[in-house]
């Protein structure tokens, strides 16, 4: 009896196991989303026609510092002194680190002691010189002698000049990169000054749209932080080979605003703007798949969503210009991209 209980126990702790795990992978089961590709996508839509627009356009860019420079020691040794940190206000010649220079400053006072001496025995010797009671030589080996001296004089006091890190223009520490203590060496970066009071704005241009910009030419700007700021920049470079997606580098040098609103690294646009009118195919920019050099868009056809590949003219503030791959009448998909894929079933919910 006790064998046969044995036996029945682990079989029936078994079963219950097993019943349990199906149990719990049935309410799994039931919790998961699965995508249905056979439900229509719910999607935003609209109707394409031309459009008459001025032709204006814009192209976006970064601001960047036109002065900015990474400051290392001239010299190598222990920092004693940091005297600014990251958002200080350093003034051009200020000084901004302080080496250890204690054992320069022993060298001089020992050439210091040298010189002394060797300008006694020079004018002593001139006077024995000029009694012809000494050799003219003696007296112009303690004049070289001299001279040497102060030329390492000279050195040491350079060498001491050069244990202090300088500002070599104005601006604000950006970066710092050593503390008290460390060792500085030459070419090893220490603090970051950089100068916003002018600025480079670095845009990048299709070849079709290059002849709109000439060297030397001011063009209106503003920074996307501060869209009712208005800035002027003139074209200080026009690049002369393209990158992989032909488009060339154009860089414009603004005055920055009295109060240095505009920040390294801030994004903006160069407007264009032509007084003539012009029919054309207008579309959101938020309907625009994929990127600038294979840009597409979701055209509806018979209930479905197909992916078709376009041409961008230009763009403007309000939208993008199409040059080919739409026509007026087309139906594109304005929102709703959330599961939709090429030849999709859609349902336009506008």
């Amino acid at each position: 009896m006790k064998k046969i209980l044995y036996i029945i126990i682990p079989v029936v702790l078994i079963g219950a196991v097993i019943f349990k795990l199906q149990g719990n992978k049935k309410m799994a089961q039931n919790k998961i989303y699965y995508y249905n590709k056979e439900q229509p996508v719910n999607v935003q839509a609209d109707t394409l026609k031309l459009q008459s627009i001025t032709a204006e356009q814009y192209f976006t860019g970064t601001f960047e510092p036109e002065k900015e420079v990474k400051l290392s020691a001239e010299t190598q040794g222990k920092i004693n002194s940091i005297f600014v940190d990251i958002g200080s206000y350093a003034k051009k010649g200020q000084t901004l680190i302080k080496m250890d220079n204690a054992l320069l400053k022993l060298q001089l006072q020992a050439v210091s002691v040298q010189i002394e001496g060797l300008e006694a025995d020079v004018n002593r010797y001139t006077i024995l010189a000029n009694a012809d009671a000494i050799q003219g030589v003696q007296l112009e080996k303690a004049q070289l002698g001299l001279k040497s001296a102060k030329v390492q004089r000279n050195t040491i006091l350079e060498q001491i000049a050069k244990t202090n890190v300088t500002a070599p223009f104005s601006g604000i520490v950006t970066m710092r990169f050593s503390e008290i203590g460390a060792f500085a060496a030459p070419g090893t970066p220490l603090l970051q000054i950089t100068d916003i009071s002018r600025l480079r704005f670095t845009v990048s241009i299709p070849e079709n749209d290059l002849h709109l910009f000439h060297l030397n030419q001011n063009y209106s700007l503003k920074a996307d932080a501060y869209d009712e700021l208005m800035l002027s920049g003139k074209t200080i470079l026009i690049g002369s080979k393209g990158n992989a997606a032909n488009s060339f580098q154009v860089q414009f040098s603004i005055n920055n605003t009295p109060d240095l609103k505009i920040k390294s690294g801030m994004f903006g646009k160069v407007l264009i703007s032509e007084m003539h009118k012009k029919d054309a195919l207008l579309i959101p920019s938020s309907a625009i798949v994929g990127s600038d050099i294979e840009p597409k868009a979701y055209v509806v056809k018979n209930n479905k969503a197909v992916l078709q590949n376009i041409s961008i003219n230009q763009r403007l503030q309000k939208g993008v210009v199409i040059k080919d791959g739409l026509n007026a009448g087309d139906i594109i998909i304005t929102g709703g991209f959330i599961n939709l894929y090429d030849g999709a079933a859609i349902s336009i919910k506008n």
